[in-house]
């Protein structure tokens, strides 16, 4: 595992990726980053706000940034936000940046897990909430495929087993 810089988790909203990955850096000993979360307490304000001010272009703009630098960290687990996978120069910062690991789920399991409301400004006006997940899915999920290194299967699975799932998986050094 030391050979590893960083392990960046990837997938759609309610995958785990923010769950996973505290638990995966507690096991691994190492700093935990949410970016959606880190990018709330840089600005003041959350992730609806940024969306109602600025727009869904100015989010990425200041999610793309903050994933940069955020990259040239070494030894963290980094979760990303469901559409950082949207923005080209993201997936290349992220295949570069560390081993991506895809948290890959169903709509259903999405659906168990996602809740409308303000927190996911992409969620809060959909009248249909499984087909915007589906339109989201099948606009991300060649993005994520694309940057990931490995993929793990989240549905059904406590996210204790995701983990360890995870960490067999990691190469060995």
């Amino acid at each position: 595992m030391k050979g590893i810089q960083n392990l960046i988790l990837v997938g759609p909203m309610g995958s785990g990726k923010s769950v996973v990955g505290r638990q995966l850096a507690l096991a691994l000993r190492r700093p935990f980053i949410d970016c959606d979360t880190e990018l709330e307490k840089r600005i003041g304000a959350d992730i609806r706000f940024i969306f109602d001010k600025e727009g869904e272009a100015g989010f990425r703009i200041r999610e793309r940034e903050l994933i940069s630098e955020l990259l040239d960290r070494r030894g963290i687990i980094l979760s990303t936000g469901g559409g950082a996978v949207l923005l080209e120069e993201n997936r290349r910062r992220l295949r570069e940046g560390g081993l991506v690991i895809y948290l890959q789920t169903s709509i259903e399991q999405q659906l168990a897990r996602v809740r409308q409301g303000e927190r996911r400004p992409l969620l809060a006006e959909a009248a249909d909430l499984p087909t915007r997940l589906a339109e989201l899915m099948a606009q991300r999920a060649p993005l994520y495929e694309e940057v990931a290194a490995r993929t793990i299967l989240t549905d059904g699975h406590q996210v204790r087993e995701v983990v360890d799932r995870i960490l067999t998986q990691l190469p060995a050094d």
